[in-house]
């Protein structure tokens, strides 16, 4: 007796055979094991460190002045203001290195207990940050800006006009320490570095201007001491090892 097959049943059977073969790659492909897990890789951080004289400095100055009206201390602060920028003038810091970081106007009052605060004046506050770039202008320009009526001198800072020299050098002692790093683990295990896999640079003030990690040491005759900066890098690294 033949077999008898409905169209529908025929149909059914036919897209299941077609679909088979396009199947199977796919399940292959699925079972394969990832190439993440065929190498053995150590992960690692390193930083590199330079030291570096700084050509540079930043200093912050002002003036305080305090007065029965706001007008008259606003008069006195502006008086006193244009006398410390013709010092620094004169000082030989060009106008673009002077840059106006604060002004400010506030109501001074004397407070008593039981009794409503009594107004006694206006305190008026001009600062500016300066850049100064021949250090050895520094603690004369100090000088004159204090002779001149400046009563707000603070944050002095060293830092570098072009850090790329030295944050390259850092660049190059951090990857020689990683490098030596791998290789004391790799030896410690048993397996030996076959290539580095990949390598990063952790972001922060290694890519701006360098800070400083001495302050100027001030006496009466404002001599200042740059000393050194250490500028420097961090890395992280992924190295392949091997039996």
């Amino acid at each position: 007796m033949t077999p008898t097959v409905r169209a529908g049943a025929l149909a059914g059977l036919l897209l299941a055979a077609a679909a088979a073969p396009a199947l199977a790659p796919t399940l292959a492909l699925a079972q394969a094991p990832s190439r993440a897990f065929e190498a053995t890789t150590l992960n690692l951080a390193a930083d590199g460190e330079t030291e570096v004289a700084p050509d540079q400095a930043t200093i912050n100055l002002g003036v305080r002045t305090a007065a029965p009206t706001a007008a008259e201390a606003m008069a006195q602060n502006a008086q006193a203001m244009n006398a410390v920028m013709t010092a620094l003038g004169k000082a030989g810091i060009a106008p673009r290195d002077v840059r106006t970081s604060s002004l400010n106007l506030a109501a001074q009052y004397t407070y008593a207990q039981d009794k409503p605060p009594t107004l006694t004046g206006y305190q008026a506050i001009d600062e500016v940050t300066v850049t100064v770039n021949d250090l050895a202008r520094l603690g004369p320009a100090v000088d004159a800006v204090t002779a001149a009526g400046a009563n707000q001198v603070s944050g002095i800072s060293f830092g570098l006009k072009d850090p790329t020299a030295a944050q390259d050098a850092a660049r190059q002692a951090a990857v020689k320490a990683l490098a030596a790093k791998a290789a004391l683990y790799a030896e410690a295990t048993g397996y030996h570095v076959v290539r580095l896999v990949n390598l990063s640079e952790a972001s922060g003030e290694s890519g701006g201007p360098v800070r400083p990690m001495v302050l100027m040491k001030a006496a009466a005759a404002t001599p200042v001491s740059p000393g050194e900066l250490t500028v420097r890098v961090d890395i992280t690294g992924v190295y392949e090892l091997a039996k």
